[in-house]
């Protein structure tokens, strides 16, 4: 099967970075699905994971963790899909990736593709809507709810509001519950697509977030989605969140932060991957599942829309090496998704 893989990790202008390969078709056992790829979807984790670094690998290591594809045949084990269904999710980083023309998923992290989008505005979706889900849900325990709450309103601050999480965090937070949404964004396009997607307001994340929120009224926020550089906005986001307020990162730290600033505030602090439940085999794995059909079943319903910004055409090493170079400029808006194998 072709695919796009790697054993050296390379700056992404070396065009040994990524490399046009052929590898053999796998077998599923256990509760694996084998997906024929379709369409994928870059992400920052993707170019993370390329990153320059003293390692060579001895096989072919396969990136990719977004994909639509078709179940062309299942594990002994598998029971949620069966051979011609259409699907989408963004995997397992323990595992081969999906820039290649087939690959092993387990069928809990996979959800059923929404059946008004085409296979690029489906592939966007998947890693993005998980993080979302569970930055919104399962870490900043915000409350679902459609109808109006007698209790105060309260305020949700998404940090890099124009990226891929961003963009479905600010409608799944417009949708499922009550908050205020401010979104931050740097450039006129992107406060832009932030206000199109559902943001009540759009601030600077490059000025002072404090300043900005007192100029609109707002004190101190509830909720803190940090989705850029958490580092350089700690400080920022200690004097923003309310007392007994909720704060979530998806952003590693690349140095030590004062932990201590969020203490006479009672102020909680954790941690988002959407590989955690994939990468452990979580208790409640299949919890993935759920949300991937639920995102589906919005999307079908009209309440939100793809993410997708950006359609690339085939599947190959040197798109991919586009678009990683794209992603690494900091500038993208919404999805990138490459689509077809020649």
């Amino acid at each position: 099967m072709k695919a796009v893989a790697l054993k050296t990790y390379l700056p992404i202008n070396n065009p040994d970075s990524l490399l046009d390969v052929t590898l053999d078709k796998p077998v599923p056992t256990g509760r694996d699905l084998l997906v024929a790829v379709d369409a994928i979807s870059v992400n920052p984790v993707d170019t993370k994971v390329r990153a320059p670094k003293d390692k060579v690998e001895s096989e072919y290591r396969v990136l990719g963790w977004d994909a639509v594809g078709r179940v062309v045949a299942t594990g002994p084990e598998a029971t949620l899909f069966k051979v011609g269904d259409e699907v989408y999710y963004a995997g397992s980083i323990a595992r081969a990736g999906s820039n290649s023309e087939f690959q092993l998923v387990d069928e809990r992290i996979v959800g059923h593709k929404p059946t008004t989008l085409s296979n690029a505005q489906a592939a966007a979706l998947p890693l993005t809507a998980i993080t979302a889900w569970e930055g919104l849900f399962d870490r900043l325990l915000i409350p679902q709810s459609t109808q109006a709450s007698k209790s105060k309103p309260k305020t949700l601050l998404i940090i890099g509001g124009a990226g891929g999480v961003g963009s479905i965090a600010i409608q799944l937070a417009k949708t499922l519950t009550n908050v205020t949404v401010i979104a931050t964004a740097s450039r006129a396009e992107s406060a832009q697509w932030c206000r199109s997607l559902g943001a009540d307001v759009v601030i600077d994340h490059r000025k002072s977030l404090q300043e900005q929120l007192t100029a609109q009224g707002i004190n101190a926020v509830d909720y803190i989605f940090c989705l850029n550089n958490t580092d350089q906005h700690w400080v920022a986001m200690s004097e923003a969140i309310k007392p007994q307020g909720h704060i979530c990162s998806i952003v590693e730290l690349r140095g030590q932060v004062d932990l201590n600033l969020l203490k006479n505030k009672s102020v909680t602090f954790t941690w988002e991957l959407m590989f955690t439940r994939s990468l452990f085999e979580a208790d409640d794995m299949i919890e993935q599942h759920h949300l991937l059909n639920r995102v589906a079943d919005l999307i079908d319903s009209g309440k939100i829309i793809t993410t997708l910004n950006q359609v690339l055409s085939p599947i190959n090493a040197s798109n991919l090496r586009q678009v990683h170079a794209q992603i690494e400029s900091g500038t993208t808006i919404g999805k990138i998704v490459l689509e077809k194998w020649q």
